[in-house]
């Protein structure tokens, strides 16, 4: 994928995340000819990951106010997730700290670590129709503007681990910018900084 569309996937993404409804629709409204297409409904879906549900609903409906994401095609829909591919991309984001982090989320809760491994994982994050570099990106922008620094420099991490460049990343965050609180963005930008040759 190109860096423009990734980083107008990233703008959507993270108005999404935060509720910004003028936001989704601005970018909707500027898609170019083409767009919105697959990557644009798998960024979509993968944003109920941090933003809940509710905030899921709420885009589609305000996104269909504008035009909507285009049809899906038949082999869009997958019935079930797939808990080897799933696992495959968490080794990959997470390296040789997968085996800590599994213990860590199985230790909050089994019911929950099932949960990250067999839906966010098996189900969402390695869903064909967006590569795993761009969904990381995607991730790290979602974030980084809800200020979740700790999942974000895993997630930054895994996106240079998975083939995104720092450059792109830092992009992103650029992006961004406008949509975020604070000092989100220089905070975003430094924990980049520290995975620059992950």
């Amino acid at each position: 994928m190109d860096r423009a569309k990734l980083l107008r996937l990233a703008r959507l993404s993270t108005a999404i995340v935060l509720g910004t409804w003028d936001e989704v629709q601005a970018v909707r409204a500027d898609a170019p000819d083409g767009e919105p297409d697959r990557a644009w409904r798998e960024a979509v879906l993968q944003t109920h990951l941090f933003g809940g549900f509710p905030r899921l609903v709420e885009a589609y409906g305000h996104l269909d106010e504008v035009g909507g994401l285009g049809e899906a095609s038949a082999d869009e829909h997958e019935a079930a997730g797939d808990p080897a591919r799933g696992a495959a991309l968490f080794d990959r984001i997470y390296g040789e700290g997968a085996g800590p982090v599994r213990a860590l989320l199985d230790g909050y809760s089994r019911d929950y670590a099932a949960m990250i491994a067999e839906h966010a994982y098996g189900r969402v994050l390695s869903r064909p129709g967006l590569a795993a570099a761009e969904r990381e990106v995607l991730a790290s922008c979602a974030l980084a503007a809800l200020g979740q620094e700790r999942q974000l420099a895993s997630h930054a991490r895994g996106a240079m681990r998975c083939g995104a460049d720092h450059a792109t990343l830092v992009a992103s965050f650029d992006a961004v910018r406008d949509l975020m609180s604070g000092d989100r963005h220089e905070r975003a930008r430094r924990i980049a900084d520290r995975f620059r040759d992950a």
